[in-house]
């Protein structure tokens, strides 16, 4: 499902609805494949924020995201008891930020394989090992998007491109 393209509220860095031009939900999707690695934020049980970089796989498709990680990673502990999580691709300039919710991925759910073949075959010319035997002997995630943000980096662009997409509308 394609989500809702909105305004973001930033009157304050001269986003205005005179000359905003949103960008397409394909920008952000086509950076999020392509992106190598991943910002993914967690909140610990406390509330503090959690972030590590990650790989992971971008689904155009299902519009999801997926990453893999050891069984006992403070991401994996902090999901667990707050499923709440953002991830951005590795651009700081054609930026994408994303907010959803994540779940851990059954080996026995049909995403699981799916997933198992993405992350192979996006990384398995950088690893010396079989990626998939790897990815199968940890945990795979699962994010669904709520809202994410596009915001291009360059003063002609900012302004006018900031984008916000609403999954839940």
């Amino acid at each position: 499902m394609e989500p809702f393209v909105e305004m973001p509220k930033m009157s304050e860095y001269g986003v205005s609805q005179a000359d905003w031009d949103g960008l397409p939900w394909s920008w952000a999707s086509e950076r999020l494949a392509q992106s190598r690695s991943y910002w993914v934020t967690t909140v610990t049980e406390s509330g503090s924020p959690h972030s590590m970089p990650v790989w992971g796989v971008w689904n155009t498709v299902s519009n999801t995201f997926a990453f893999s990680c050891a069984a006992r990673a403070k991401k994996l502990r902090n999901l667990l008891i707050n499923p709440q999580v953002s991830f951005s691709a590795d651009d700081t300039v054609e930026v994408v930020s994303v907010q959803g919710t994540g779940r851990v991925v059954g080996s026995d759910d049909e995403e699981f394989n799916h997933i198992v073949s993405a992350y192979a075959s996006k990384y398995g010319h950088e690893t010396p090992g079989d990626l998939e035997e790897f990815v199968r002997s940890n945990a795979v995630v699962s994010v669904r998007p709520r809202l994410a943000f596009g915001v291009i980096e360059r003063e002609a662009e900012f302004a006018i491109r900031a984008t916000r997409w609403n999954f839940s509308r």
